[in-house]
């Protein structure tokens, strides 16, 4: 238990010690609008919500706060908060929960093939107009590229799996799981790993000596029983049972624990974020015709001329200069297909991952032209800030985080339904 208390102890502070300030203001936009389409902000891998961390804004930096900031110009904005260590499936059910307003349904087939809870938490709704014809843009940013992906899949397709189940034992069905919904007018993803990151064959490395995903998840469920522990970091896995039962001994809640599926499971960010978890997700999350995406990439490397490797430049947050970068940088696997073109990268993605889905997707990706097009990835290029820079965590004096995603909230209002 010790051991999970303090991977719990460094995973938030590593967000405390890179959490610098942000400049903020008010800018006006110039642009006409064509839509009024509300924005939500959609967090990625070890995110959290506007009420945790102590106010501490994952959007924007500790003075910072990029929904505020864009509220204040007139672009109606709202940030949701699913599961920072969950697979994209659970994190899409939560967000349509978050957005449309109920109780989170993972799905009754879901459910029973990875061993968890159908059923979460209850949400108010941000957006409950949604369901009566309202549009809405996605910004998301890391991981949270790859589950808005999956929520606009799941609402125009459903899910045949969740439906044939549903009628076969005679069970209800989330209208997330049934389609035709078209309520996501743009997906904009900013640093995403459609094709995976490499970082995690680092983690998978170091696994051989230290189980980092055990002890995190250790760290979860001591959290979810400590008193006032999800006010800072609320790690959302309820749905694995790592709650403690009313009246449940501590001996019988640990050994549950540890007969958990949630060990072994693939229904976890680790898998859906590796190059292989990603490639799966390719194969059946397609771009809609109906949605505009665009996609923003990031790089803080650059090449060395000896080795031809990728080393992380001058301003890059410490962390990942000195544990992640070096590794995304010199890290090849020819059974992967992972040669020289992965090696730049903002020091937690491979950028060559970041632009739209390429393995296993036939997914359209065209350079953006001035033009913004349905249905393929218009990339929309890629910035010298690293992963932490381009959220305010780690602010970059040469980037103007609040031009950037003022002008991002114009292009969207652009947009025509």
């Amino acid at each position: 238990m010790m051991k999970g208390c303090r991977v719990m102890v460094v995973l938030l502070g590593l967000w405390f010690v890179f959490g610098l300030s942000v400049p903020g203001g008010r800018t006006e936009a110039a642009s006409p609008r064509a839509n009024d389409a509300p924005i939500v902000l959609l967090h990625g891998f070890t995110g959290w919500g506007r009420e945790e961390m102590l106010g501490f804004k994952y959007w924007g930096g500790v003075r910072g706060d990029i929904e505020q900031w864009l509220n204040d110009n007139g672009y109606r904005t709202y940030t949701l908060a699913v599961g920072p260590l969950s697979s994209n499936w659970d994190r899409a059910c939560e967000a349509y929960a978050q957005l449309v307003g109920g109780t989170v349904d993972y799905g009754a087939a879901h459910a029973a093939n990875d061993g968890h809870a159908r059923f979460g938490r209850t949400y108010p709704g941000l957006l409950p107009e949604l369901k009566r014809g309202g549009r809405v843009h996605i910004i998301a940013h890391s991981q949270g590229g790859q589950t808005a992906r999956m929520l606009v899949s799941l609402l125009e397709n459903g899910s045949q799996e969740e439906r044939e189940y549903a009628k076969e034992h005679n069970v209800s069905l989330s209208p997330l799981f049934e389609g035709g919904h078209r309520f996501v007018l743009s997906v904009t993803t900013i640093a995403t790993p459609h094709d995976g990151t490499t970082l995690v064959n680092m983690v998978d490395f170091t696994d051989r000596f230290f189980d980092l995903q055990k002890a995190v998840l250790e760290a979860a469920a001591v959290a979810s029983n400590a008193p006032y522990t999800s006010e800072i970091y609320d790690f959302k896995l309820d749905q694995w049972g790592l709650r403690r039962e009313p009246g449940e001994s501590f001996d019988h809640y640990f050994e549950r624990l540890k007969r958990s599926p949630v060990w072994t499971s693939t229904d976890t960010a680790r898998y859906d974020l590796s190059v292989p978890g990603a490639e799966t997700l390719n194969r059946w999350v397609k771009a809609s015709p109906n949605t505009y995406y665009l996609s923003f990439s990031t790089e803080r490397t650059y090449r060395g001329a000896l080795t031809g490797n990728y080393y992380p430049e001058l301003g890059m947050n410490a962390f990942s200069a000195i544990v992640c970068a070096p590794f995304l940088g010199s890290y090849r696997n020819a059974a992967l297909g992972i040669d020289s073109h992965w090696l730049g990268n903002d020091g937690i993605v491979n950028t060559i991952s970041m632009n739209g889905p390429k393995r296993g997707s036939n997914d359209r990706i065209v350079p953006y032209d001035g033009t913004l097009k349905k249905g393929v990835w218009n990339d929309m290029g890629t910035y010298k800030v690293d992963h932490l820079e381009v959220i305010g965590v780690d602010p970059n004096p040469s980037f103007n985080i609040r031009a950037f995603y003022l002008r991002l909230a114009e292009q969207l209002a652009s947009l025509r339904p």
